[in-house]
């Protein structure tokens, strides 16, 4: 088939020679000719490209529907192609004609061209891609929602440029209607926040608590990429981070990386919709706030200055890596079972009918939180109690113990670890039966009269406090 693709970036392009690797023939464009010229000089004889230089010539090189991918800014940028597509005279977009917003928009942005697309007969698709360069050209997760029609037109392609589930499968399904298919992106995003802020933490524990050097250190993650809780491509990566090496200083790149993290965004989009949903996500959102406070460097060091602690090396190593293991597991099934919760809400109030068995499959290879663990998601979301008990055998009395003793200790060390302690808290309150917002509800009755339920009787009750 054909297929369109604006936006000759780092994913698009490698998108595109996916795509033409895959037996489609692909017609590029960008708005700076210079970029299209670089790609088909570097890329042009990997597969049938063709090269545009202006909307019209892209345009008129559909022989038949179109089917057009578009790799911009997420944001005006966006609303500004698709205007420019439908208002190109003759050889713009009509009836039939598909649009796959690729990038990182914003699941209402999606919402809205869906439907408007559609009052003008085009299918629109919202299709969350996640893996990085890497993935864009050798395989992703794919995550498309919108048009179904479009979807079956597309599917054949989708698949053969996906990467594959390690079941027989492929990284790529429909989603759902509307802007379902880049809200579940939106999701897999909070949850990479959430388990990317974990690893650094125990990271962090592990460095300051011991003598490991970053060698020795990669040798602990490479040893945790082998048990069955924490296999996965975000800690693989950070084993390869640690043992790198600065050419031109000879000293550990990592130790030479300012420690402020940037965002895109998506992070915020997820603790955001949590909110609208009514969904505790602490993980996720801890994870952002660090994000936030580590921008705030010059003034953390000021404030180092004031009230340093001294810290003494812990004298167990094998014990204290241990239990860092075990609090981060537990950590990282929560990011993931915060995640799926936030998905079955917004899944519930939009009537998406979200498959989250599906969605974990899909996850399970070419995304930035592919895992082990999420073949067990998967199974239990079909039905299999064994993976349920599974992972709730992993939350035993004392492998909680050891995720206490790991928090406890950064408080008594003052290491932060706000996404570590946000999981167990998250654990506790859900495990608790009688918590003390009734105190709350007092409070709130007494200054604003707004009533409590009893726990003797049915109806809302208002006291005279004073």
């Amino acid at each position: 088939m054909q297929l369109g693709l604006i936006g000759l970036g780092t994913m698009g392009a490698n998108l595109a020679r996916n795509a033409a690797r895959n037996g489609a023939q692909v017609i590029v464009f960008n708005r700076t000719t210079e970029k299209t010229d670089a790609f088909m000089a570097a890329h042009g004889g990997e597969g049938d490209f063709i090269a545009a230089h202006t909307i019209d010539d892209f345009l008129k090189a559909f022989t038949g529907q179109k089917a057009i991918v578009l790799m911009v800014k997420a944001g005006e940028a966006v609303d500004e192609m698709i205007k420019e597509l439908l208002e190109a005279g003759g050889s713009g977009l009509v009836a039939n004609d598909i649009v796959i917003d690729a990038g990182n928009s914003h699941y209402h942005d999606t919402e809205r061209r869906t439907k408007e697309l559609a009052e003008k007969g085009i299918h629109f698709v919202g299709m969350g891609v996640s893996g990085g360069e890497e993935g864009a050209l050798l395989g992703p997760s794919m995550m498309p929602g919108g048009s179904k029609e479009a979807f079956e037109i597309l599917k054949t392609l989708l698949e053969s440029m996906s990467a594959s589930d390690g079941a027989n499968g492929k990284c790529v399904a429909y989603i759902g209607e509307g802007g379902s298919g880049h809200f579940v992106k939106m999701v897999h995003n909070g949850i990479e926040y959430g388990i990317m802020q974990l690893i650094a933490e125990a990271y962090d524990l592990l460095k300051r608590e011991s003598s490991l050097t970053n060698d020795q250190l990669a040798n602990v993650f490479a040893a945790w990429n082998q048990s069955d809780m924490l296999q996965s491509f975000l800690i693989e990566i950070t084993e390869k981070v640690l043992r790198k090496m600065d050419a031109d200083t000879g000293k550990s790149l990592v130790d030479l990386i300012k420690d402020a993290a940037g965002q895109k965004g998506t992070g915020k989009w997820t603790t955001n919709a949590a909110l609208d949903y009514g969904v505790a996500i602490p993980t996720i959102t801890a994870a952002v706030d660090a994000r936030i406070i580590s921008s705030a460097k010059a003034f953390r060091v000021e404030q180092s200055k004031s009230s340093p602690l001294s810290v003494q090396p812990h004298e167990d190593m094998a014990d204290l890596i241990a239990q860092v293991r075990t609090a981060l597991s537990l950590s990282v099934a929560n990011a993931y079972a915060q995640g799926f919760q936030l998905l079955e809400a917004a899944s519930k109030e939009h009537n998406w009918n979200l498959d989250m068995s599906e969605i974990a499959r899909i996850w399970r290879g070419g995304c930035i939180i592919r895992s082990t663990l999420l073949q067990h998601y998967q199974k239990m979301f079909a039905g299999d109690p064994t993976a349920a008990t599974f992972i709730r055998n992993k939350f035993s009395p004392d492998a909680q113990l050891q995720w206490r003793l790991i928090v406890a200790l950064g408080a008594l060390r003052g290491i932060p670890l706000p996404a570590m302690s946000a999981s167990l808290s998250y654990f506790d309150a859900y495990r608790t039966e009688r918590l003390p917002q009734n105190l709350i509800q007092a409070q709130r009755d007494f200054f604003g009269a707004h009533t409590f339920e009893r726990m003797d009787k049915e109806g809302a009750f208002h006291s005279d406090w004073k």
